[in-house]
């Protein structure tokens, strides 16, 4: 009931997502209608503050000053590595992340303890699958966190997947990929997942053997469509109209991968922050839907996709203006 009374409030008003562009890693902007702006991942540290700058001028031009809850979905290097360089250029509320990390030595440990000391700037809040980000006009549910996912369906989903029969599970994985924290976010009717890099196993347990999400309008292809997730039971039941795929030129866009979601049932297009080179022309889309062509990424181009309360959404390539509208 309060989403269905929160909707009109903002009647008119678009969700706004931006798929920034830090080659192989995540950085996801999404803005409120109310012009609240939550940050899924930081991208890498390094390059002269590339992946820092390339969020900051996606939020100058979404208009937003600051990052009011910053969502760090696990701790690799190119998903919170560049917290510290963020934080120099936009001021962030709120820091969101599953609790400590599970990877120790070298590395691992000077990535982490420099977010940690980033942190600080602002408050923290430890999410566990079932809690809620609280945006104004947005349900902003966690939906897996710390290696957990919830234990019961969202309202309208539960069904019985018949995909899960044939998806075999794979080796644990003992990283922090498996601990992501993973969204869904609505507006309205308008529905939006994002796993993080969360791996095959976790992601089935999300759907197998009933379908704890139900569907989607937008999907972010998980760990950048990588062939250890995505796995066909999650991705024929989520039901997606469109998909995003951020891989780097290098990274992500596996054949496997891309070939499940392509062929995903209901799905309209597939969106792709880089063109996959490794995967051909056969396994990448139209120039058209592709934000960054060139093999070394010096564009920095983004995708946007602005979604209605409805479910209509309109998606934006900033390399070409092109740009298509999806009406549910």
């Amino acid at each position: 009931m309060l989403l269905l009374c929160v909707a009109p409030l903002y009647a008119g008003k678009t969700l706004d997502v931006y798929f920034v562009d830090v080659e192989g890693g995540q950085a996801t902007l999404v803005v409120s209608p109310s012009k609240q702006s939550l940050l899924i991942d930081t991208g890498w540290p390094g390059f002269n503050s590339r992946d820092a700058l390339r969020i900051a001028a996606a939020a100058k031009r979404a208009g937003v000053k600051q990052i009011d809850y910053l969502v760090i979905t696990h701790f690799h290097t190119d998903h919170v590595g560049g917290v510290p360089q963020l934080v120099a250029k936009l001021p962030v509320k709120t820091f969101v992340d599953h609790g400590a990390s599970i990877e120790h030595g070298g590395d691992a440990d000077r990535i982490y303890h420099a977010y940690l000391k980033a942190r600080e700037a602002g408050s923290h809040l430890e999410v566990k699958p079932g809690d809620k980000i609280p945006m104004k006009g947005l349900d902003v549910t966690v939906l897996t966190a710390a290696g957990a996912s919830m234990s019961s369906a969202l309202p309208g989903a539960g069904q019985p997947n018949p995909e899960c029969a044939s998806v075999k599970p794979k080796e644990a994985d003992p990283s922090e990929n498996a601990q992501s924290v993973g969204l869904l976010i609505q507006y309205g009717s308008f529905r939006m997942l994002d796993l993080g890099d969360l791996t095959w196993n976790k992601e089935n347990e999300l759907v197998c053997p009933a379908n704890k999400i139900g569907t989607v309008d937008l999907y972010l292809t998980t760990h950048h469509g990588a062939d250890e997730s995505n796995s066909p039971a999650v991705v024929r039941a989520l039901h997606a109209r469109v998909a995003v795929m951020n891989n780097g030129a290098h990274k992500g866009g596996s054949i496997e991968a891309w070939d499940t979601v392509h062929a995903a049932p209901g799905l309209q297009d597939l969106w792709q922050v880089h063109y996959a080179v490794d995967g051909g022309k056969d396994h990448n889309g139209p120039e058209a839907l592709i934000a960054n062509v060139d093999e070394k990424g010096d564009g920095g181009d983004w995708i946007r996709v602005s979604a209605d309360s409805n479910g209509t959404m309109t998606v934006f390539n900033s390399r070409n203006k092109y740009e298509k509208t999806y009406s549910k």
